[in-house]
């Protein structure tokens, strides 16, 4: 038995895609601008500095000038995430970021000391970065998307 007709299927799925790419688009850009602030800027160091791949940052900039390219590139994915609904080009970078982004941010669940804890015998993290496993999951959906809008297009330029 189904619950939903094909036709309102589709429009339950057009609306929970937009409704998770203007979402993604309104945390990146609101993320990316507290990333200009001394509060987020310190906030962020045990983060940065414990990870592998970025600890380099702060031998080459400030605390703040780390915090504000961080800043820069989340609400860059921002923008051009909203971008991509007009272009093709912005879809295929957007999508690359998105995943980086969020990669990167998950990572720190397992490279930052004491990021994990016991209380009340169940292991806990900080849920802000938890977050991010879903916005990974829409990013690999979009890679998804990507095909569809190119695939669309297509078959409309074969008539």
């Amino acid at each position: 038995m189904r619950l939903f007709s094909d036709r309102t299927e589709q429009l339950l799925y057009k609306i929970g895609y937009y409704i998770s790419l203007f979402g993604i688009a309104i945390v990146l850009f609101w993320i990316g601008i507290f990333k200009f602030t001394p509060t987020e800027a310190k906030a962020i160091k045990p983060l940065v500095e414990n990870h592998f791949l970025m600890s380099w940052l702060y031998s080459a900039f400030s605390e703040q000038e780390v915090s504000n390219i961080i800043g820069i590139i989340e609400i860059s994915t921002a923008i051009l995430l909203v971008m991509s609904l007009f272009s093709e080009v912005c879809r295929k970078i957007t999508a690359m970021f998105i995943i980086l982004t969020f990669v990167f941010t998950l990572s720190f669940l397992l490279t930052t000391p004491n990021q994990w804890r016991i209380v009340d015998g169940i292991p806990i993290t900080d849920f802000f970065i938890l977050k991010d496993i879903a916005f990974l999951g829409f990013g690999l959906m979009f890679i998804k998307s990507l095909k569809n809008k190119f695939t669309e297009r297509k078959k409309v330029t074969s008539f």
